[in-house]
């Protein structure tokens, strides 16, 4: 949509602009086979969990809200459980998990754990906390936040006083039952070491809790049981990958690592017969089903391509698991060695039968000589003869990744016409711990060269319009978009976009929620002992440099990146007399995940990209 909005809607907070109004463009229409109500109406299945019997998942479904469904594993219609959760963000949300017994599903919602019946009924509140995982059928593992730490407590669902089990310092992670339900594996964030989580178990009868793996400076993932409960599996990063460890559970042995494949596993599993694991594998934005043996850690690919996501092992030992591609919308799966069958794919028809473009993986040299990597789109008709417009697209996180998975909006826009660079720069996983750590105490500054250097790679194609390449991103990714027009020198984008980033990470250490604040200092260190590196790493010390229009979105409910970073910025930018459009939205945190203002600002981000790289 290019029209100029005159109606002000509900969910539109501030909007102005700076410098010369934006008309927008009459003469651009949309593309023949895409809209944006297409993007915003496609649903998303998530976060699977498999039911003690075997013939039912429960699952997260994005949709007007993010509730808690169940889905037969024979194949039927999917049943919603709860109404009205609020949409979550998929990256920041838990799952729902069933007791022993299947009645029941566990859940969060609104810092509270809350139970529902399995056949549906009204939910009720167990006590503040996050993170359930059931004890037994009266009794769950929670999570309770006190005082900046959180600690793993158990709690009476018929009498919620949570009684803690487990202090270590610094703050759980995650927690597996053992077998026998004597036992609580957990990991255990430092705090006075934010690049380490080590694993521990907690005896529940006696209270005593003994660590299984401490390795300084490294962190573990996925621990899981045995069948038998005399082994632990998990993923651990010092190899340079997060490989696959399997460790008695009660000797106090060595690890014994079991994969040395260069890739990274997560979300582990024990098979029934506890001779194998199933988990995913990711290497270089592909994630897959494998299969691990436990005796060799020989592994077996069960399911290749695009992106898979929480597999459960099924009783006939298939699995069950998430995938998506660039091709394909989220959907539930069931990978077996006939195949992989569909359980529950949610995705408009319109959006099944639209032309979809799958981009080229690619590598390319930064400003410093590394090598960074990017999803790249082409357009259809882009030539020699007839050079197309670019959008560059840095990630959020940073510790996050573009991988093999469906992107409705860089969809769209390709088919408007847009080449898209999705890049994974330093600072991405999936690409080996030495890459996922290279923007550590260099925010804004190496990573931005990634960045700069993206725009020198599109250069030297002969289907781009050099100076037609705007920079676009998201949180980390906003972050990233700003430093690349405020610090190069060369000026290379012709127009940036800012959707709730930071423009000054000091300020911005300071102003938003725990999980970012030790995020950050995981990465730059405690502003007190790197002042100099902040300053670097925020552009608001430099905007007098900024010579192009920039677009500036927040969520006035954001608690991750404060919207006090894009007031700060807009005050900036007015002040140095510079070209600007800010919009806020009073309903949204991080991610605008409601319908009406996920369309508003790309509709937006439309008529914006459209006006100022016009040919």
């Amino acid at each position: 949509m290019n029209d100029v909005m005159t109606e002000r809607q509900w969910w539109v907070g501030t909007d102005e602009s700076g410098g010369i109004p934006n008309p927008g463009r009459p003469d651009v229409l949309p593309p023949a086979h895409w809209r944006l109500e297409m993007v915003a109406a496609t649903e998303r299945p998530r976060a699977i969990e498999l039911s003690p019997d075997g013939s039912t998942l429960a699952l997260m479904l994005d949709r007007d809200t993010s509730d808690v469904w169940t889905l037969p594993v024979a194949g039927g219609s999917a049943v919603r459980i709860t109404t009205g959760r609020p949409l979550a963000a998929f990256w920041d949300d838990g799952n729902a998990v069933w007791s022993p017994d299947g009645s029941r599903l566990a859940f969060t919602q609104g810092g509270k754990v809350m139970v529902v019946p399995a056949i549906g009924g009204v939910p009720a509140v167990v006590c503040e906390g996050s993170g359930p995982v059931w004890l037994d059928d009266e009794r769950m593992i929670v999570g309770i936040t006190r005082e900046l730490r959180t600690v793993l407590a158990v709690v009476n669902v018929a009498d919620a006083w949570p009684q803690p089990i487990a202090h270590a310092g610094a703050d759980y992670v995650t927690a597996v039952v053992s077998p026998d339900r004597s036992e609580v594996a957990y990991t255990v964030f430092h705090h006075d070491d934010l690049n380490c989580t080590s694993l521990h178990v907690v005896h529940l009868a006696t209270g005593v809790s003994r660590t299984v793996v401490h390795q300084p400076g490294f962190a573990v993932r996925s621990p899981t049981w045995s069948p038998d409960g005399d082994r632990l599996a998990f993923a651990g990063e010092w190899p340079g990958w997060y490989e696959v460890f399997v460790v008695a559970a009660h000797d106090g042995s060595a690890p014994r690592q079991l994969t040395t494949g260069g890739t990274d596993f997560s979300e582990l599993e024990f098979t029934p017969a506890g001779d194998a694991l199933v988990g995913i594998s990711t290497c270089r934005g592909a994630a897959h089903v494998v299969r691990v043996a436990v005796a060799d850690g020989s592994v077996t690919l069960l399911a290749a391509g695009g992106t898979w996501s929480s597999p459960r092992v099924l009783p006939d030992g298939s699995v069950a698991a998430v995938h998506e591609s660039f091709d394909t919308p989220a959907r539930v799966c069931v990978v077996a060695t006939s195949g992989v069958r569909e359980l529950l794919a949610p995705t408009p028809a319109s959006v099944r039968s639209a032309p979809h473009v799958i981009p080229e993986h690619v590598s390319y040299l930064s400003l410093d000589g590394m090598e960074v990597h990017g999803w790249l789109y082409r357009p259809a008709g882009a030539s020699l003869r007839q050079p197309c417009p670019a959008v560059v697209q840095p990630h959020g996180g940073p510790t996050s990744v573009t991988g093999d998975e469906w992107d409705g909006v860089a969809q769209y826009f390709v088919a408007k016409g847009y080449a898209w660079f999705a890049i994974n720069f330093r600072g991405s996983t999936t690409y080996g711990r030495d890459f996922e750590r290279a923007n550590h105490g260099v925010w804004g500054v190496a990573d931005t060269h990634d960045c700069l250097a993206a725009h020198d790679h599109l250069a030297s194609l002969d289907w781009i319009d050099p100076s037609r390449v705007a920079i676009f991103g998201a949180s980390y990714g906003s972050y990233l978009a700003l430093h690349s027009v405020v610090d190069d020198p060369d000026n290379r984008f012709a127009c940036a976009v800012s959707k709730y980033g930071d423009c000054d990470i000091l300020t911005s250490w300071a102003q938003g929620d725990l999980v970012g604040r030790l995020d950050l200092e995981r990465m730059m260190g405690h502003p007190r002992d790197a002042r100099t590196e902040y300053t670097a790493g925020s552009p608001i010390h430099r905007l007098e440099h900024l010579e192009v229009p920039v677009f500036v979105a927040h969520g006035e409910l954001d608690e991750r990146v404060s919207p006090r970073q894009s007031q700060e910025l807009v005050e900036a930018l007015r002040r140095h007399g510079k070209q600007f459009e800010y919009v806020t939205y009073p309903t949204e945190g991080h991610g605008l995940l409601r319908t009406e203002p996920f369309l508003h600002f790309h509709q937006r981000l439309e008529r914006f990209l459209d006006w100022y790289l016009m040919p």
